[in-house]
Order: structure tokens, then sequence, then C-alpha cells
């Protein structure tokens, strides 16, 4: 970032755009000093005297603006911007650390940027993306973990994302890397020690229970980096395809389970042309639903273009809905989407089952007739009716996640960083262990657990860089 953490920042901490309510948000060793210069609190004390934690009704002036014309010959006092609300959070009592003020105006956009222009005359300058919860973390206020887990409560798409947001923002998952690094210092201090006195034949710890304790670590590392797949679904959602030939009310489905007409549905084969995304909340996860164009050959180069698309769709997927019309015998092209892509997560479901069924389960393909109980590989609906949606919506969430899945108290990995600097700590102690079964020196086993703990020490911030910090704020808003 282009300042330092001597800079008094300031941003808008609310949208963009109209609003009852907009939040102005100053930090820095100078905060106090310079919204004092345009906030005059009703009380006729000065912001610097106010309470910490305390609203104050104020007024904001465009005290910094040099008076001009006919207003700089009569010494007419600085003019009123608006009515406002004024609180000072002094250090460390604050989201920074830092001093900080908040000023809560009127929501229009003319009002917040006078405001800030005063500011910005008074001596501050505009935040980088991030800039508050980069200084929350540089100042000891939170974790590198929890820094991150502020940006994803904010975009937080379902209840099972912001869960898992709030956990980790609470330092469930710290707590854990900071228990395995405590385990892993004690382990290196014995190891060192071993080194430091090997002229003595003085041993801290047996061979065989080092080794043990590596190994035990190394897997409790492992168990921890296993729930990435899992939490990384929760937090960014899965993306699920709709496939299927022209005509077999993908669309329909797409519209029946948004529950309303975002697709255009009609009898003509080849209505959609293009593929079409949402996120829905299914059972608590975000799913990336894809409707696609039907799959069948043509000669229509927009339809071909379309069928492209699709094909495409399916290879970005992480799970396929193989939509087939129950109404009418599967036919080839049915046969080939059921054959296409065997190495990824699929679902057979089969639609009008309003009408007169036509698809009995003899008929199906080997890996969908391993469970047709309506929770596993095929599931029976009406887009139409609305029937089936809710075992759909089981078959979803059973498909991607394990059955024992929940967030609670135990840890969960959100994060590909996470993850892994994980498996880079559990390789280095597999090698440690290693050594340490081969009565290997005791500074091959120091190297790699000292690889281990700044693996972990990665996730939390205790180890980092300045690259690794810019690509993590880099994502936030201006004004958090």
């Amino acid at each position: 970032m282009a300042g330092t953490l001597q800079d008094t920042i300031y941003a808008i901490a609310t949208p963009v755009g109209e609003g009852g309510i907009g939040i102005l948000r100053l930090s820095g060793e100078k905060a106090v000093e310079v919204a004092d210069r345009i906030v005059r609190l009703r009380s006729g004390r000065t912001l610097a005297s106010a309470r910490s934690h305390h609203l104050y009704h104020a007024d904001a002036l465009d005290a910094a603006a040099e008076p001009e014309g006919e207003a700089a010959s009569a010494h007419l006092p600085p003019r009123p911007i608006d009515e406002v609300l004024a609180v000072v959070m002094r250090a460390p009592r604050s989201y920074t650390a830092e001093d900080v003020v908040e000023i809560h105006c009127h929501g229009g956009p003319y009002v917040l940027q006078a405001l800030c222009e005063s500011l910005r005359r008074g001596g501050a300058r505009l935040a980088e993306p991030g800039e508050f919860t980069k200084r929350a973390f540089l100042n000891g206020r939170l974790d590198l973990a929890q820094a991150e887990a502020v940006l994803d409560t904010i975009q937080a798409k379902t209840a099972g994302s912001l869960r898992l947001a709030q956990e980790q923002l609470r330092g469930i998952l710290s707590q854990e890397v900071n228990r395995l690094r405590d385990h892993l210092v004690q382990l290196l201090a014995r190891v060192e020690a071993g080194i430091d006195f090997t002229e003595d034949d003085i041993t801290f710890i047996q061979p065989q229970e080092l080794t043990n304790r590596l190994r035990e670590a190394g897997a409790a590392i492992g168990r921890l980096a296993d729930t990435g797949r899992e939490g990384r679904i929760v937090r960014e959602g899965v993306p699920v395809a709709i496939v299927g030939r022209p005509n077999v009310g993908k669309s329909s489905l797409l519209n029946a389970l948004l529950q309303t007409d975002r697709a255009i549905v009609t009898p003509i084969p080849g209505t959609t042309r293009d593929v079409l995304e949402e996120v829905l909340n299914i059972r608590g996860l975000p799913a990336r639903i894809l409707d696609t164009a039907g799959v069948r050959q043509t000669e229509d180069p927009v339809e071909q273009e379309g069928v492209r698309r699709s094909r495409a769709a399916m290879e970005q997927a992480e799970l396929l809905l193989i939509l087939v019309d129950g109404s009418v015998l599967l036919n080839e092209e049915d046969r080939a989407l059921l054959a296409l892509h065997p190495d990824k997560k699929r679902l057979l479901v089969i639609n009008k089952s309003d009408l007169p069924g036509l698809v009995p389960d003899e008929a199906l393909p080997v890996w969908a007739k391993a469970s047709s109980s309506g929770i596993g590989k095929v599931v029976r609906i009406s887009a139409l009716t609305g029937a089936g949606l809710d075992n759909l919506r089981d078959a979803i969430r059973t498909s991607v996640l394990r059955d024992d899945f929940e967030s609670g108290d135990s840890a969960v990995v959100t994060r590909l960083r996470h993850q892994t600097s994980l498996e880079k700590a559990r390789e280095a102690l597999t090698h440690a262990a290693d050594s340490s079964e081969r009565m290997l020196s005791g500074e091959f086993v120091a190297m790699d657990v000292r690889a281990g703990l700044d693996a972990l020490g990665e996730i939390t911030g205790a180890v980092t860089t300045e690259d690794i910090l810019e690509r993590i704020f880099r994502d936030f808003c201006i004004g958090k």
C-alpha cells in the first residue's frame, strides 16, 4: 500500500448510493485531531474532549475550505454540511487498535463526498482497499486468518458460509493452528537441546517417542487439511450444471429452484442459447447453478456455440444434474450424455413425473441404478408442479458434502491458502519423522520441524511477507 501506518486514513464505510445513514470512518494517530476540525458538538465541547465509545449529536462543517469573496471579507463562520452523530473510539479499544472516529451522517452521495473532501483537506488520506483490517492485523488486533474471516463474513451467501466465517473470526481455526505450533515448538526445543549436548551424551527425548509424536502431529495436521474441500465449498459455493438434450426442462428446473421466471421457457427446442448462472441457497450450501443449452447435433451456428458453451460448463462444474424427460423413452442423445464425465459427481434427474412415466429403473445406466431411493444417484421430479424438488436439494447437498460434515466447535479450513500451508507442514513433518526413524542427525529433524512451524505460521500471519498481505487485502472493499 502506498501510505504508512503513521498516516491518518478515512473512507466511506457504507455502500455506494443513497441511504438513510452514511458512515465515514477515520483511523490513525491524528484521527481525533483531523475530525475535530470539521465536527462541532451541539454541547459546545470539542470532539477531542469527548468520552470514548459515546455517540454525540454534532454538526459537520466545511471548516477546511478556504473562505472566498464576501465570506472571506466578512469572516463568516464555516458553513455546515450536515447534522451528524459522532463517536470517538480511542486506542486500543477500536477495530484497528488505533484512535478511530466515525461520523454518521445522512446517506446521500454529495453529503458523503463533501465530508470526505473536508477530511482530505484536514490532513487525512483515502484508505486503500482493506487497509483498516490490515492495520488491525499489523497492530495485533486480529491474526491473518481472522482478518480473512472479516471478508468472508461480508461475502457470506448462506447461513452455513456465515457460520463458518464467524467461527474463524472468533479464532477457532487460529486456536487449533496455534495448538499445533505449540506442540511442535516443544518438540523442536527437545531436538535442539539434544543437538547442543551431543558431546555429553544427554538424551532429551527418545528417538522412537520423537518419531511417534512427529507422526501424530502430521496426522493431526492432515485431518485439519482434509476439511479444506468442504470448507471451501461452503464458503465459495459449488458449480452445478444442469445438462440435457433440448426440451427436457432444464430452464424450467432453474426457474423452479429459483421460484422465479429467470430463464425463457418455450416448447421450441433450442430456446436456450447461452449458459445462465444463478447462486442458490441449497440447504445452507451456496450453489452456482448453470443452466446450459441443450446438447445435440445441429447445423445452426448459433446453437453450435451454445452447445460448445454447455460442454465447457460441464468441464467447470463439480456436480452434473443430467436431466431427462421421464415421459418419453431414453434416446441416443440421452445415453450419450449419461456416459459423459464418469469422473465427476453426477445425479440423474428424471423430469416430468406429473406425466405417465416411460423411463423405468431397468432402463437406467449402471451408475444410476446404484441408488434409486430419491436421495442418491436418481431423483424423480416435476419442474412444473415442484414435486421432488426437496429430494433434489437434499441430493445436491449430500453429493458434494460428507454426510457427517457440520461446522461447530472443531476447526474447518475454508481457503486454499490455508490448505496449501497445512499440506506443506504435513510434508515437512513426514520428512522429520522419517529422519528421526532413520536415526539421522538432529539437525535434519530440526530443519524439517522448523519448516513445518513456518508453514503453520503462514496461516495466522506469525510468518508472512508483504506479498501475501497484498494478495489478501486487495480483495477487500475500501472502508473495511
